[in-house]
């Protein structure tokens, strides 16, 4: 068909009103039936997004402050999840504007589709009554002129008849003749009368077909292309919603990317390392002890335990996390055999309280280095508990000093009882804190005494008068346990290839212990951690408690120790007097050493 040729369905469809009522009833159901697609389909979409919530809220962490989000592929997942969580918004807007823009508009054309449709049909059916009414008066007036006509021809041949039978009277004559007269004039009459109810039948049907129903027709062809048009209006509108959110759908696709580019296999092997490390170091190579040529065995008390690192030991000592227990640090004398009496005894009993201790307040159930990251938590959690107490107490300080000055706005006594009860609870804060700071560098000695004793019975010694190198080896493996990347370097007290006797050592033994407590003293002071990376400040940073240092914009870093879960990051300046302290993790950028 050429699509230049308008249809017009008064000229072209002028004997179909049946059908084009019948066609603009299925049009109709069918706009009305694309509109319950379009229903379903907001339905699902508020269906997908209520179940992307639920999955994610699923698989989202229970627990806020679960220590295993601090590894990269669990930050990475929770980006991950909230990102889903944006996806199913996206699709909770979609269904919105299907509803909004489609649904509620396209119900109500259906309704007024049909009320201008019946109001067509009413209009034609009343036309089509009155040209059927007009038609049935015409039949009725051309039946009445049949009979008059017929009547009237029959009279007259009666009185033809009449008029030559001269057996009739006269007055038969002129009865037959007054009869013809009468059905005559009937006939005319009846001729009249149908002459104008066909020119009147004419007239109406005329009228009828060339404006009256082409106009119901037109009504109705124009109701057929509003639907039409209306139908293609909203299949546009849904694309237009659906296209709308794909920039967002494609940003929440892009911040699922950046959270996979978040994953950092390096980092996470660092966070493990600094999770589980326990501070303790491997037992030492066991030496050779020559048996004397009698056969006595008096070489016997400087026999070493076997140690076993693990749950359980040789001798049945068990061990909690991997470290020694106390039974079996009382018979290994030998492994600080460089140390006296006393500081031996400090050792052990560090690392004993450090394995058989179960839930104290000290952490001392820990490892020396688990130990230490939650005393440093703790410390920075009172820390931060103070400065918002003090905070309290300033606040209340000043309200008593606005009622003192204006008795109208209150009663100074009645944050008395709270000034009170806020100074107990800062000075009972104070007093925790201070005595997890004794616990802190309590620790930190015993890790540096552990350290320092790994460090120096890593030096030549003497076994049963025999010159004896830990490793058994050759000078090639001394010097790589030495070199840096081992991790281990020589004592601080003893000179490479430097060569002791017994007796040496038993001279210089008891001045060791008086002087051994302040040499690990200097050593913990002049030490510093190594920087694990550098650190750019994204934004500056004031002093708001006391261990946090203050930083400028771009300012560059070092960063000796991760955020541990509270959001605080340990950092030391490059140059100057090195000021170390913590900052705010959500502050500055990151970039770890490749190790």
């Amino acid at each position: 068909m050429d699509s230049q040729v308008e249809a017009n369905w008064g000229t072209d469809l002028w004997d179909q009103f049946d059908s084009l009522a019948g066609h603009t009833l299925r049009g109709i159901d069918f706009l009305e039936r694309y509109g319950a697609f379009v229903k379903d389909r907001a339905l699902i979409e508020v269906d997908y997004a209520a179940k992307l919530r639920k999955l994610a809220k699923t698989y989202n962490p229970k627990k806020k402050e679960d220590e295993d989000q601090q590894f990269t592929t669990c930050k990475s997942f929770k980006m991950l999840l909230n990102e889903v969580n944006d996806l199913a918004g996206q699709h909770e807007v979609i269904a919105e504007n299907f509803q909004a823009n489609v649904i509620k508009e396209l119900s109500v054309l259906v309704k007024d589709l049909r009320e201008d449709r019946k109001k067509s049909l009413v209009e034609g059916g009343k036309l089509q009554t009155n040209l059927a009414n007009q038609i049935e008066t015409l039949h009725k007036s051309k039946r009445a002129y049949d009979k008059a006509y017929k009547e009237s021809e029959k009279a007259t041949e009666n009185f033809h008849k009449a008029d030559a039978d001269l057996n009739l009277s006269r007055a038969e004559v002129e009865k037959q003749k007054f009869n013809m007269g009468t059905k005559s004039q009937m006939c005319d009459s009846a001729k009249n009368d149908y002459a104008d109810q066909l020119q009147r039948t004419n007239d109406l049907q005329r009228q009828h077909y060339r404006s009256g129903m082409p106009d119901v027709f037109r009504q109705l062809q124009d109701l057929e292309e509003k639907r039409i048009k209306s139908m293609r209006s909203f299949i546009h509108c849904c694309v237009d919603i659906e296209r709308k959110v794909f920039p967002i759908i494609n940003k929440c696709l892009d911040g699922i990317e950046r959270a996979a580019d978040v994953i950092n296999e390096k980092e996470d092997a660092a966070i493990v390392v600094e999770k589980f490390k326990s501070g303790f170091l491997p037992p030492e190579d066991i030496p050779f002890e020559e048996l004397p040529k009698n056969g006595s065995d008096n070489g016997s008390s400087n026999n070493i335990n076997y140690i076993q690192v693990g749950p359980k030991m040789k001798d049945g000592g068990l061990t909690v996390k991997g470290t020694i227990s106390g039974k079996g640090m009382k018979k290994r004398t030998g492994l600080f055999n460089i140390f006296g009496s006393r500081g031996l005894t400090d050792v052990c009993m560090a690392i004993k309280n450090a394995t058989v201790t179960d839930g104290k307040d000290d952490f001392s159930d820990l490892a020396p280095n688990q130990r230490l990251k939650k005393l440093r938590q703790r410390v920075r959690e009172l820390q931060t508990k103070i400065q918002q107490e003090t905070f309290a107490r300033d606040g209340l300080l000043k309200m008593k000093s606005v009622y003192e000055a204006n008795p109208a706005l209150g009663n100074p006594m009645t944050v008395e009882g709270q000034l009170n009860e806020s100074s107990h609870k800062l000075e009972k804060l104070q007093q925790d804190l201070k005595r997890y700071m004794d616990y802190l560098d309590e620790a930190q000695r015993n890790s540096t005494q552990i350290q320092n004793s790994h460090s120096q019975t890593n030096s030549p010694r003497l076994v049963n008068g025999r010159n004896h190198r830990n490793s058994g080896g050759s000078a090639a493996e001394e010097e790589s346990l030495s070199s840096p990347e081992s991790g281990l370097g020589r004592s601080h007290t003893s000179l490479p290839g430097a060569d002791f006797d017994q007796d040496q050592y038993d001279g210089h033994h008891h001045h060791q212990n008086d002087t051994e407590k302040d040499y690990y003293d200097n050593i913990y002071e002049s030490e510093a951690l190594p920087p694990l990376g550098v650190c750019k400040a994204l934004y500056p940073f004031d002093v708001t408690s006391e261990g946090s240092i203050p930083m400028i914009e771009n300012e560059e870093l070092h960063l000796i120790e991760l955020d541990q879960g509270d959001g605080w990051t340990r950092v030391r300046r490059l140059a100057g007097d090195s000021e170390e302290g913590f900052v705010p993790t959500s502050y500055i950028e990151i970039t770890l050493y490749n190790t």
